[in-house]
């Protein structure tokens, strides 16, 4: 495989936004400026949909599905403009190919690690649930007991996902190799690796947004410069300052449970373990009754937003599989048989 390529400074050119993807002397037919500009528009009107209508919103279990979607349904765009452009894989640079192969394995190891992440999620739930049974008047428990599911809860969603840390190093590797390979005498492959440019800087903001809120830092979060040549360039860097700006601000105010649906979970467990320690009659404290019926709701909406999410990042998972899938099974393809089925087609047209 091809190592990443140096990124390039970007250029703000004025005047026709597709004029920096024209090889000297080419020309770009109408339809091939039409089938890159739909795309792009889409790719714009997506992102500006998945802008929070307020910092509240910002990594919520429902916002981060939205954003996943958006993820996915972008990947299956690219899929359909390169059938659009009828550009056969075989007429891929050897180097096209290499950057696509490379970033796909990086996108699946970091599909596997949220995976992971989401399923420890779920497991803390089941813990939740044992902290509900002891905590319910109707069967109360020994004081001891309640300290304890708690504690434990507390230490299991506080540890750290080494799969995550992994891929801390994956994502930095996408995003120095973020600009790809330079292409020469094809008008067809300027405008795919055009489109492919958006594809992998939403990639790479849409993980590194899942992966530092699912950290509980800020300290790896990417923030991408995108040259404003692009149709979705405004849409993506407003994106980018709002979402990234409302991470920063929920860290650095103290705060380590990012996803908001486990934030009210961490609010209310932490309202009930002083009134634990100091003995609080469950039958009797109208306070402690009405955080416990709290505590069984947000676990209800937490378990709800991480089975959602799980659904997503599984469904990425299969975007990427199938397009890497199908990449491999056209190579398999001899180019004798390639050029022997042109032929073919070129001799029918001949009648």
């Amino acid at each position: 495989m091809s190592r990443p390529q140096e990124p390039h400074r970007p250029s703000f050119p004025f005047g026709n936004p597709f004029r920096m993807i024209l090889p000297k002397g080419s020309y770009l037919s109408p339809r091939l400026l039409d089938l890159l500009k739909n795309f792009e528009n889409t790719l714009a009107e997506r992102l500006r949909q998945l802008k929070p209508k307020g910092t509240e919103d910002v990594l919520s279990c429902s916002w981060l599905k939205s954003v996943m979607e958006c993820l996915c349904e972008t990947h299956k765009d690219i899929k359909i403009l390169i059938t659009d452009l009828e550009l056969p894989v075989c007429d891929w640079d050897d180097k096209w190919i290499d950057v696509y192969l490379d970033n796909s394995v990086k996108l699946l190891d970091i599909c596997i690690a949220l995976s992971s992440e989401l399923s420890r999620l779920n497991q803390g739930h089941l813990l939740l649930q044992f902290v509900l049974r002891n905590l319910d008047p109707a069967s109360p428990k020994q004081p001891e007991r309640s300290r304890s599911s708690l504690e434990s809860w507390r230490k299991h969603i506080g540890s750290e996902n080494p799969k995550l840390l992994k891929s801390l190093a994956i994502l930095e590797s996408l995003t120095e190799s973020i600009n790809l390979p330079k292409v020469k005498n094809s008008a067809k492959g300027k405008v795919l690796m055009h489109a492919m440019y958006g594809v992998r800087v939403v990639t790479v903001f849409v993980c590194s947004v899942f992966v530092s809120g699912f950290r509980g830092s800020a300290d790896k979060l990417i923030d991408l410069p995108v040259a404003d040549s692009y149709l979705w360039s405004k849409a993506f860097t407003d994106l980018q300052s709002f979402v990234n700006g409302e991470i920063r601000n929920v860290l650095c105010g103290g705060r380590v449970a990012v996803l908001k649906e486990l934030e009210a979970v961490d609010t209310i467990m932490k309202k009930l373990y002083p009134m634990i320690q100091n003995g609080v009659d469950p039958f009797e404290d109208g306070t402690f009754q009405t955080s416990v019926s709290d505590l069984g709701k947000s676990a209800d909406k937490l378990s709800a937003g991480l089975d959602l999410l799980t659904k997503e990042v599984d469904g990425f998972f299969q975007v990427v599989l199938s397009g890497r899938d199908a990449l491999l099974g056209n190579l398999r393809v001899s180019p004798m048989k390639v050029d022997d089925v042109q032929q073919q087609q070129r001799v029918l047209r001949s009648f």
